[in-house]
């Protein structure tokens, strides 16, 4: 039989175990003194039996006339089960007298005052007038035998229902003892990987509290670190960014003071090295943090205001009204961190654009329960392709600009928040067009689902 893993099927199975046993061990004891009690009562209500009837049947036999020694037996009054049987001898074995039902046979002779013992009977012997008259009780084995088992039932009765109500007693005290534990067991078996916050460890036994404070302890100091990754991308980032703006500053410079063609042409190529450098720069960055920091915040936002400032800020670096905007009334909250919203959302739109139809817009639209979706005309992607789409360094095709981690960075933030990126193509209603889409739960939700 394999012990039980778990801390409450222990309990139950060694506490039953040791209930049982208990209980069996009570019930062989009992058993045992209770069949010597019952012989001690039966074998005094013998002895006291032959000490009354011994001087009665003295009278009786000293009163007879002379020369009526002949044997007696004493009639019934009425019909009934005669379960002590008695005969009267004198000292040379003759019967004198004896009970209306007993049995010649089941007394064997005189062996002296006191308990006797054959197969079927229990026998007690006493004697008057120096031995002259002598008694003998019988009673039957069998008699003591029924009784012991009747009151052995009689107690073992109620065993057979104390044990089922002592076992469920058991579970109940076991399962009320270790719901701290279940619910402790329940936050770590439900929470996200990502999620660092403190576990509740109010209710824990004093056992396992140091347990849940240390593991409070390597969440804060996970959490610390996430923060410090956090904020190495931002500055390095930032630093990245101020020299390679320098260096494009200097490329154009260059191509705006000389006069010769070929220098014009190679710091125009600078340029748009440099600026494809600050572009990928600013990818890895956004990678970095989309892979290591934090993405759930203790606090909440309207997800509204996010996508509005990124929308707004891409319809400034464009000279067309592409991007259409749709949005609810109602906020949107939601816990997760707003630079991860923008991050998402700014590579979806930046992606439809770079690679949708020219003159179609892009849609991005933002429902009520979360889902974000952006969408744009153009030609269908393959299956094979679609798949492969937010690969790390996977393009739409060999000709095809950018980096090609747009949509990976996109695809990280997506599953760490536990909502997977969805590509289609066409779009849904269509026969053209891509179409990209990312749940964000909302605050509430993402409680109610850590706490179910």
């Amino acid at each position: 039989m394999m012990r039980p893993r778990s801390l409450q099927g222990r309990l139950l199975l060694s506490l039953g175990a040791f209930l049982f046993a208990i209980w069996i061990g009570a019930a062989w004891a009992t058993a045992v003194l209770l069949r010597h009690g019952i012989e001690d009562v039966f074998d005094s209500s013998l002895q006291e039996t032959a000490q009354r009837l011994l001087p009665l049947a003295v009278l009786d036999i000293v009163g007879r006339e002379d020369g009526d020694a002949a044997s007696q037996r004493l009639g019934a009054i009425r019909a009934h089960d005669e379960l002590l049987t008695y005969v009267v001898r004198d000292d040379k074995g003759k019967i004198l007298l004896r009970s209306h039902a007993a049995n010649l046979s089941v007394f064997p002779p005189y062996q002296g005052q006191g308990f006797g013992r054959t197969a079927t009977h229990r026998l007690y012997s006493e004697e008057a007038l120096q031995g002259t008259v002598r008694i003998t009780i019988a009673e039957p084995l069998a008699h003591r035998a029924q009784v012991v088992r009747d009151v052995q039932i009689g107690l073992g009765l109620p065993i057979l229902l104390v044990i089922p109500a002592a076992f469920a007693a058991v579970v109940l005290a076991v399962r009320r003892s270790t719901r701290p534990l279940r619910a402790f067991r329940e936050q770590l078996e439900t929470r996200s990987e990502k999620d660092l916050g403190p576990v509740a460890s109010d209710d824990l036994p004093s056992e396992l509290a140091p347990l849940a404070v240390t593991l409070n302890a390597l969440f804060e100091r996970l959490r610390a670190a996430f923060e410090a990754e956090r904020s190495l991308s931002d500055n390095t980032a930032h630093e990245l960014r101020t020299p390679l703006a320098g260096a494009i500053a200097q490329a154009q410079r260059i191509r705006k003071e000389t006069a010769e063609p070929q220098t014009a042409q190679r710091g125009a190529d600078i340029e748009a090295t440099l600026k494809r450098l600050t572009a990928r720069a600013e990818r890895l960055m956004q990678l970095a943090r989309a892979e290591g920091s934090r993405l759930r915040l203790e606090r909440t936002s309207d997800l509204r205001a996010t996508l509005g400032v990124v929308v707004e800020d891409l319809r400034k670096s464009i000279t067309q009204e592409r991007i259409v905007l749709h949005m609810p009334e109602t906020p949107v909250i939601s816990d997760i961190d707003p630079d991860a919203v923008g991050i998402l959302c700014r590579n979806l739109v930046e992606n439809a654009l770079r690679h949708g139809s020219g003159s179609a817009p892009v849609e991005v639209t933002l429902y009520p329960d979360g889902l974000l979706t952006v969408s744009n005309d153009g030609p269908v992607v393959p299956p094979e392709t679609l798949a492969k789409l937010a690969d790390r360094f996977e393009r739409g095709g060999i000709s095809a600009r950018g980096s090609g981690i747009g949509l990976s960075i996109v695809s990280t933030i997506a599953d760490r928040i536990g909502s997977p990126l969805t590509l289609r193509s066409p779009r849904p209603g269509t026969h053209s067009g891509f179409e990209a889409s990312v749940k964000f739960a909302s605050a509430r939700t993402a409680r109610s689902t850590a706490s179910s």
